[in-house]
């Protein structure tokens, strides 16, 4: 179910609970939220490990660090105390790495009020436990509601007002779908909403999270590709055929096809595959290129979350049995030191299947071994 919100039909009371939000991470996406919500008349504190990052956005109203040159809303105020970020807060925004989000989560524990509703903007699949995200924050974060913030949404992008739009998701409840305009994804919806910035609202959180989670490892296919030589035939297959890798994980969980085709899903899988503004997309590249992963961005340390997705994704894919070819032939050259021509080669070359789920069909493909090598040879 998605409900597409109009402040005009909304009730007059009920939605305006959220006044005050809290923004864990001041990384360039945090700071990008922290912009919509201010714009939009919420009262926002941003919480971030750096101080000098902390100044530079109370003093300068700019994330020098990460996103130089963008002026964030006046309204937007900075502190490294975590207590003091969360004081009075209506509405926590967990915007930092996926592989910190339990530390995270034990962090801001004591300092919530009972109740503050906590939507997650990173997206993942824990390693080792394969739990989603938000099932690590019920773990960290008991008697608070769960959701997430998700969609195709560069932070440069929506800090600089863009026209933007996300899916909120959150777990509804039999009031819910009820009153659907009072839930707290409505709620929260309607506390981001502003000018540029659009919101969607969803009850399907696995099926948005799943997707955020996917697309990541997707795009280091697609750039891939892109680095190995090949164009937007190759680039558009990876993307549709990915987008059918994300549909059967999420349904398989309890999500829904049908949100994997939305904003969360389709959307996020898109851009993110079509720009090497993405990391993930800018990595695949190099590698496709011929770099060691070493020798990739410079040799500086970046965060890459579909790397780390990579595993995370193949590991519950396996445990749940879910066929992935993609993320499969990706983990492969990322983590087992499979050569990219041959990985990728085997992957176009494996047997013919049928779109539809509902035929069931598997055919040798008509290439012989020696079309194979040839393909092989021509992405390495």
């Amino acid at each position: 179910m998605v409900l597409e919100l109009s402040p005009d039909d909304l009730p007059t009371s009920g939605l305006r609970g959220i006044d005050r939000v809290t923004v864990i991470g001041a990384g360039a996406w945090g700071c990008a939220l922290a912009s919509v919500a201010a714009q939009a008349g919420r009262d926002v504190a941003v919480w971030g490990r750096n101080p000098a990052t902390v100044a530079g956005i109370n003093t300068d109203h700019v994330n020098a660090r990460y996103m130089p040159g963008v002026p964030l809303a006046h309204g937007v105020r900075a502190t490294t105390d975590a207590a003091a970020a969360c004081a009075g807060a209506d509405l926590v925004l967990i915007v930092t790495p996926s592989r910190t989000l339990r530390e995270m989560c034990k962090m801001i524990r004591p300092h919530l009020a009972p109740g503050v509703p906590i939507a997650l903007c990173c997206k993942g699949i824990e390693r080792g436990t394969g739990l989603l995200l938000s099932q690590v924050a019920e773990e960290e974060l008991p008697g608070h509601p769960i959701g997430a913030l998700s969609g195709p949404t560069f932070a440069r992008e929506t800090a600089l007002g863009h026209l933007t739009a996300a899916t909120v998701a959150f777990p509804f409840s039999y009031q819910d779908r009820l009153h659907p305009e009072n839930s707290t994804a409505a709620r929260t919806a309607f506390a981001m909403g502003s000018n540029s910035f659009r919101p969607y609202v969803s009850d399907d959180l696995i099926g948005v999270e799943i997707g955020g989670a996917v697309k990541n490892v997707i795009a280091i296919a697609c750039g891939m590709m892109t680095g190995a030589g090949f164009a937007e035939n190759t680039r558009a297959a990876l993307i549709t055929r990915g987008m059918d890798e994300m549909k059967r994980l999420a349904q398989v969980l309890g999500g829904r096809r049908e949100t994997v085709t939305g904003l969360s899903g389709a959307g996020d899988l898109t851009l993110t595959c079509s720009s090497q503004t993405s990391r993930n997309m800018s990595l695949g590249v190099q590698l496709g290129e011929g770099r060691a992963r070493a020798d990739c961005f410079e040799g500086r340390n970046v965060v890459v979350e579909g790397e780390i997705n990579a595993v995370s994704v193949v590991e519950l894919a396996r445990r749940v049995k879910v066929s992935m070819p993609i993320c499969e032939s990706v983990y492969a050259v990322l983590y087992e030191g499979a050569p990219l021509g041959d990985t990728f080669a085997r992957l176009w070359a494996r047997p013919i299947e049928a779109e539809p789920q509902s035929m069931s069909l598997s055919m040798d493909h008509p290439a012989n071994d020696a079309a194979i090598n040839d393909l092989a040879e021509r992405i390495s």
